[in-house]
């Protein structure tokens, strides 16, 4: 059975990190009566990248034409929305997909016997070349890495709930209205799934119900499974390693790790996580952690912290982001919006556990008390007590083990493959069967 992946980039930004997790967990698992042949087609190479092969990986972007033909795409969405946009803020959170590439005749879409969708805006496909794909016939499997599919445009709908019946009046937009941009791209959608045969595999069985319930997706069939991740690099390593590995100095203090790709993004919390940390300082001046942030950053917001912060920059390797995870005692991912996110499930791999927000799919990952903390939605005040919870309790050991066997239930390469494979093969069977 031949599977072709579809993913703008690579290795840039979490959709893409777990599509590629998934591709090369498929690619490990041979079955004893079939196998899953699978294949990654990639829009742009990420320019963090190394650019070594990588085996079923192919770029669409493949020279230096292709590379500017896809920048002058992504380019043309961007203008194309800049009339319409709020503010600088929320440019690249609405995707009106009205560029992209016709990938229909390229030999990996001709010559899969099924297609599985992952991240696909940003100029990599348009709503015409997704209805092209459709116009295939070939079995089509789609994993939500967000709310796109289902809105009119944005990729996170902040407590709007117009999608629910139709989108309008659109909140990231400079004029909304009845009839705007968003009206006008959730039509399109419309129509775009009025014949269409997908099969929706959301990550977080929120991201599930928010799709189900919503006006466009509540007819298709759905999945939840699990992103996957490699539990043999991301793993538990000594505390010294891990020091070393990121020249950090052995004080003996605790840790508080913040990590994401861009500080300031407000979808990730950073301004609660500051908030929470001066509650701590102040009912709790017996606990004097030390504050480990990766991602880019403003240091200026990490000066203003109780604390002592280490700013670890960029981590572009998998050794530099498992060194992160296990100098660190508690990973904190206060996300306003999320629906499975990779650093829950990377931190879990490591033996970390997590204090987080109960909102998304971070619910589903952490056990309240048993492998992390969960705080309501936009209190600092839970968040600093379940930071205090981390920093205070009796047996840390034990958290690490079961934030571990949490990991290796749930995201393991072998349980998220299998999954799918039986997915797939469904699939297939109902198509020979038509």
């Amino acid at each position: 059975m031949r599977v072709t992946h579809l993913s703008n980039y690579h290795l840039f930004g979490g959709a893409a990190v777990a599509a590629n997790r998934l591709h090369r967990a498929l690619q490990k698992q041979v079955w004893t009566d079939r196998s899953v042949e699978s294949t990654m087609l990639v829009g742009v190479p990420n320019r963090l990248e190394t650019h070594k092969p990588e085996p079923g990986v192919l770029y669409l972007a493949n020279n230096f034409l292709a590379e500017q033909t896809a920048f002058g795409r992504f380019v043309a969405e961007r203008l194309y929305f800049l009339p319409y946009e709020r503010d600088s803020s929320v440019r690249f959170q609405f995707s009106p997909a009205k560029f992209g590439a016709n990938l229909s005749f390229h030999p990996a879409i001709q010559q899969a016997d099924l297609l599985h969708l992952h991240w696909i805006n940003f100029g990599f496909l348009s709503l015409s070349g997704l209805q092209s794909l459709f116009e295939l016939g070939k079995p089509i499997v789609w994993t939500l890495h967000d709310q796109w599919a289902f809105t009119g445009g944005c990729h996170y709908s902040r407590g709007c709930d117009h999608f629910l019946s139709h989108c309008r009046n659109c909140p990231y937009l400079k004029k909304p209205g009845e009839h705007d941009l968003s009206y006008k791209v959730f039509e399109q959608k419309k129509q775009l799934f009025g014949k269409a045969n997908v099969h929706f595999t959301p990550p977080s069985q929120w991201l599930a119900d928010e799709a189900q319930r919503s006006a466009l997706l509540r007819k298709f069939p759905f999945t939840v499974i699990p992103y996957a991740i490699d539990q043999t690099v991301f793993q538990p390593v000594t505390r010294t390693n891990a020091d070393t590995h990121l020249d950090l100095p052995n004080t003996g203090s605790p840790r508080l790790l913040f990590g994401s790709a861009n500080v300031t993004d407000t979808r990730k919390g950073f301004a609660y996580f500051a908030e929470a940390l001066t509650l701590l300082h102040r009912q709790y001046p017996e606990l004097t952690p030390e504050i480990l942030i990766f991602g880019k950053g403003r240091s200026y917001l990490f000066n203003e912290l109780p604390y002592t912060v280490r700013h670890l920059g960029l981590l572009t390797s998998e050794d530099d982001i498992v060194a992160a995870y296990n100098a660190a005692d508690a990973m904190v991912v206060p996300s306003l919006e999320d629906n499975l996110p990779n650093t829950v499930i990377e931190a879990m791999a490591c033996g970390t556990p997590v204090v987080g927000f109960r909102t998304g799919g971070i619910p589903e990952m952490i056990d309240h008390e048993q492998n992390g903390y969960l705080a309501d939605v936009g209190s600092a005040q839970q968040l600093a007590n379940g930071l205090a919870f981390i920093l205070k309790h009796p047996n840390p050991r034990e958290l690490r083990q079961q934030a571990r066997q949490s990991a290796e239930t749930r995201f393991s390469e072998q349980v998220v493959a299998r999954q799918h494979i039986e997915l797939y093969s469904r699939l297939m069977s109902e198509r020979v069967n038509e």
